[in-house]
């Protein structure tokens, strides 16, 4: 079995920025790249990555970034990874039923928005459905937005359409939200945009070329009401995809990999991107995070030559 220098788990920006940094430090960099297709390329126009002054569609940078590693070397294999394991000359991962080996290992498998499995979602995912508001928020200014949830996420995220949508109603199927006390303040002080709709549960997205409204369920009296609007953004949370890494690496208690940098707690294995970001979960961040990935990954082959371990 051939042994590279890295195998990179992960098929979004942090992966193709980390592949990218390790093949042109001909390091033959391995990247199973999975099925799914990762957050950004579910989103349309991206308007906050430096560099595309009239904003460039995510799937479209996604990709770039891919045919850019691949330039310089990079490999890849549409597998995805099933468990992971430490060998003496470095790790093995399994994907696809099949192994591969690394001398260090580059964990960039993100984290997917949690979905609510009705109607139309998918359908407008990235049509005027959206996972994220910071993303997002510039597409709808002088619109109008509802936002699912009742946590942190979902004050961030009406906040952060506060700067650009017209109006903006909260939807949230309990009778109290459940974000701390002060990132309710900040939403409930500007009421003159943000409205609440309690106790309702989504019951449809609905929309014809792009969305419309949304249906919802009065959850005491099961009365349905159509609620208007140019997009819905949900903000129920992520699920970092960390499931093949129990008992592998330290998580925290969501699932997210710790990292003192983008160190984790075995040494050669590197994370980067949302599966170790809850906080910003940006393309930019998670491209930054594959690069500094890369960098110590680099540093780690360099210490095992120099200590006579490369094998």
């Amino acid at each position: 079995m051939e042994v590279r220098d890295v195998l990179i788990v992960g098929g979004g920006i942090s992966a193709h920025t980390a592949a990218l940094y390790t093949a042109r430090a001909s390091m033959k960099p391995l990247v199973l790249s999975g099925f799914e297709p990762d957050q950004l390329s579910l989103t349309t126009l991206v308007e906050n990555f430096p560099g595309f002054p009239d904003g460039i569609m995510g799937p479209e940078l996604v990709e770039n970034a891919k045919k850019q590693a691949r330039r310089f070397g990079a490999e890849y294999v549409q597998e995805v990874a099933e468990s992971v394991k430490k060998t003496p000359n470095g790790f093995e991962v399994v994907a696809g039923g099949k192994t591969f080996a690394g001398r260090t290992l580059i964990i960039s498998t993100g984290a997917s928005a949690r979905m609510l499995n009705i109607p139309g979602e998918k359908e407008f995912l990235g049509r005027g459905l959206s996972t994220c508001a910071t993303c997002d928020a510039a597409l709808y200014k002088n619109k109008i937005a509802i936002v699912i949830g009742g946590g942190d996420s979902a004050m961030e995220e009406s906040l952060a359409l506060y700067k650009f949508a017209s109006k903006i109603t909260l939807v949230h199927r309990r009778n109290a939200f459940r974000a701390s006390k002060i990132m309710q303040d900040r939403v409930r002080s500007l009421k003159d945009r943000i409205s609440v709709v309690w106790n309702a549960i989504p019951v449809e997205v609905q929309g014809q070329k792009f969305v419309t409204g949304l249906k919802v369920k009065d959850a005491g009296t099961g009365k349905e009401t159509v609620l208007s609007a140019d997009g819905v953004f949900l903000a129920i949370g992520h699920n970092p995809n960390t499931g093949f890494l129990k008992g592998f690496l330290d998580l925290d208690a969501n699932g997210y990999v710790k990292v003192q940098g983008v160190k984790t707690s075995v040494p050669g294995v590197f994370a980067a991107g949302d599966v170790m970001d809850p906080v910003y979960r940006q393309a930019v961040t998670s491209a930054g995070t594959g690069c500094m990935a890369a960098l110590e990954a680099e540093k780690f082959i360099e210490h095992l030559k120099a200590a006579g371990q490369y094998a």
